[in-house]
This record gives structure tokens, C-alpha cells and sequence, in this order.
């Protein structure tokens, strides 16, 4: 494995983001705190807790899955897509560096950005509201396991765009309104038939549940299936992305 050239990847994507800090981290931070001050404080002082939770806790993790998802895949689409926007994307694929290296340059740098991200949002939350957690070691899996499943997908993004309104077509279009749908703000047993049942087909309700249930033991869906979930769809996405790579799709035409 050629260790120098992931490690050139993945400092160069690292000082672009540090060369775009508002952009990269203190816009997500500033637009989650609105999110937090306007449903925590309009909603929470008209619904005191849900499931036990006060709701101003409740819906920190949600609100960490909103920018977790839609940073990661931004961060990474937009890695690999200026190489083909600028044209050298060529000069990169005839180094001698292989696509798994590639991948792993781009999409680690793009999960590194999430993760530090989400742990901040973390730390900002809980200077509002009690944050307890109950199962560390499963929160830190599935911000891991987000990160690098989107990052992945962004890569995807990235690939498949011609332009710059589709880089943002999927985050704006779809995986925002899913992540409201998800329960981010709401349990989805408060909903009525069919609905319940209906968002059980949102894979983000998947990734929201699993994510309060590592800090509060409880969750819309039980954890086997959240961490299944997330699991299927980073193997998704490696698949995925081990095709485009070998027929070249939107990269070498």
C-alpha cells in the first residue's frame, strides 16, 4: 500500500478544508445552534419530554445526524469532483496510486471532517442541555460508521455530477427532507397508522434511532437493525464505487 500518496491525499483535502473553515465547520455549527434554539426552544416549552427524554436532549442527536449526513457527503463529493472539474483527475489516475487508495485518501479525510464536526456539535449541545451516554463506545461506532457510509456515498455524488447544481441536488433534495421525516425532532411512535409503518422504509429513521439509543438506551428501532442498516449501506456503497472504478464510468470519459 502506498502510504505517501493516501497521506497526500489526505493532507491536501485536510488544508482545504482548514482554508475554508467558515465554510467547513462554522456554518454547520451556527446553522445547527439555530435549529437547536428555535425547535428546542418553541417546541420544547410545549413538549416537556418525549419517552422520558426531555426533548431539548432529545433532539441533539438528530440534529448531529442532520450535519453529520449532509457535511459528509458535501465534503466528499466535493473532493472528487474539482480534480474532474479542473481536468486533473487524469494526472491522478496515471500516478501510481490504486483506486483503494484513492478512495481511502478522499474518504477518510472527508469522515475525519464529520467526525470532528459532529463532536463539536456534541460539545456545544451539551454546554445547553444534560447530554448523558449511556453507550459510548456505540455512539463512537456509529459516527464512524456515518461518516465513512456518507463519505462513501459522497464520493458517489461527486463521481455521477456534471456540474455544480447536482452536487447539491441529493443532500438539498433528498437526504435533508429525510432526516426531518427520520424523527430528528420527533419519535415516530408518536405518529399514527400507516405513518409509523410507512417511515420504517426511511433508512435515516435507522440512523437517528441508533444514535439516540447510544445515548439514552432507547431508540425507535432496536440497535441490531440500526447498526444492520448502516452497515448494508456502507457495503452498498464500496460496491458501488469498486464498479465505477473499473469501467471507468464519468471518470476516464
Amino acid at each position: 500500500m502506498n502510504l505517501h500518496s493516501i497521506w497526500a491525499i489526505y493532507r491536501f483535502e485536510m488544508a482545504r478544508a482548514l482554508r475554508t473553515l467558515w465554510q467547513s465547520l462554522v456554518t454547520p455549527v451556527l446553522t445547527t445552534s439555530l435549529y437547536f434554539i428555535v425547535f428546542g426552544g418553541a417546541i420544547g416549552s410545549r413538549m416537556s419530554s418525549v419517552d422520558g427524554i426531555g426533548y431539548g436532549s432529545f433532539i441533539v442527536p438528530g440534529l448531529v445526524m442532520l450535519s453529520l449526513l449532509t457535511q459528509s457527503i458535501s465534503n466528499a463529493s466535493i473532493g472528487i469532483y474539482f480534480p474532474k472539474f479542473t481536468g486533473t483527475i487524469f494526472e491522478i489516475l496515471s500516478a501510481p496510486v490504486s483506486a483503494f487508495e484513492l478512495v481511502i485518501g478522499y474518504v477518510g479525510a472527508a469522515a475525519t471532517k464529520s467526525v470532528v464536526l459532529g463532536l463539536i456539535i456534541l460539545a456545544t449541545a451539551a454546554c445547553f442541555v444534560p447530554l448523558p451516554v449511556a453507550h459510548p463506545v456505540v455512539a463512537i461506532l456509529f459516527l464512524l460508521l456515518t461518516s465513512l457510509a456518507f463519505s462513501l456515498f459522497g464520493f458517489i455524488i461527486g463521481v455521477w455530477a456534471k456540474g455544480f447544481e447536482q452536487l447539491n441536488f441529493v443532500p438539498a433534495l433528498l437526504i435533508t427532507p429525510l432526516t426531518f421525516l427520520g424523527g430528528a425532532f420527533y419519535s415516530i411512535t408518536m405518529l399514527p397508522q400507516p405513518w409509523r409503518t410507512v417511515s420504517l422504509f426511511n433508512p435515516v429513521v435507522y440512523l437517528v434511532s441508533g444514535f439516540r439509543w447510544s445515548f439514552f438506551g432507547r431508540g425507535d428501532v432496536p440497535i441490531v437493525f440500526s447498526l444492520a442498516a448502516t452497515a448494508a449501506f456502507l457495503l452498498l456503497c464500496l460496491a458501488v464505487i469498486a464498479w465505477v472504478f473499473k469501467t471507468g464510468w464519468r471518470l476516464k470519459n
